[in-house]
């Protein structure tokens, strides 16, 4: 299966830029960003329950890498085509390796203080906006791709659509406006069972105080550093700064 049908199966579209949540126009750093974002939501670490984490954040990385790329970037966008020979996307590529060069002191920690800083945002606002255009108003696929989002937050994610489409600013689509009940409640046992079976996790690792998520972060982290950096005096450094020379994939 090549990158684009990859992307189709696991992100529900096919367009690179999407997939990543910027426009076609976007800069180097904002296609950085972007790719830095999406990869928080399924880093194998950050999303231990889903099956499929592994394989989204490998295929972020290939995202990325194409867009990364000024030749390949042109030729995606000239012809929408991928070239999957190229250097960039050789299968057998550490994409957790690849990821941490980037964003080399980007830690668990700072995951869940980027989470503190990104909820309630104009940053998220404009990515729910993006989503719901997306996705048409389909609640099932903009919770399953809002970043930094769980069935708690839904309530906070309509209330934020509801004054977009209120302002006029996005459109009142009828799948959101008129959701049935069922798909409500489909959703709500879906994440009832998620809820359950990280509870179970936590149990096996004898964790069961509220703060067990950063217990379990730091107990993943304790053979690394012990001091965890800023993730906001840090990451707009990150964002901008270039790949050193020898890391680019070879132009063709």
């Amino acid at each position: 299966m090549g990158l684009l049908e990859q992307c189709e199966e696991l992100f529900k579209t096919s367009n690179l830029y999407e997939v990543l949540g910027v426009v076609k126009e976007a800069s180097d750093s904002e296609i950085r960003r972007g790719y830095y974002k999406v990869s928080l939501q399924v880093h194998p670490d950050r999303a231990p329950g889903d099956e499929l984490a592994t394989t989204k954040f490998q295929v972020l990385g290939k995202v990325y890498a194409v867009l990364a790329d000024k030749d390949q970037r042109a030729v995606y966008d000239e012809q929408g085509i991928v070239d999957e020979e190229s250097d960039t996307l050789d299968q057998d590529r550490n994409w957790e390796e690849h990821w941490r060069r980037l964003f080399p002191k980007i830690t668990l920690q700072d995951i869940l203080e980027f989470e503190k800083q990104y909820k309630g945002s104009d940053e998220e606002v404009e990515d729910l906006k993006r989503l719901y255009l997306q996705h048409e108003g389909d609640m099932d696929l903009i919770m399953e791709s809002a970043l930094c989002c769980t069935f708690e937050d839904e309530p906070r994610v309509r209330e934020i659509l509801q004054k977009a489409i209120d302002a006029e600013e996005v459109p009142a689509y009828k799948a959101f406006t008129h959701e049935s009940a069922k798909k409500k409640n489909n959703r709500k046992r879906k994440a009832d069972k998620e809820r359950k079976e990280a509870e179970e996790m936590q149990k096996e690792m004898g964790l069961n105080s509220e703060d067990s998520l950063v217990a379990m972060i730091q107990q993943r982290q304790k053979s690394k550093e012990n001091g965890f950096n800023s993730l906001i005096a840090d990451l707009e450094a990150k964002y901008c700064k270039k790949p050193a020379a020898g890391k680019k994939g070879k132009k063709k």
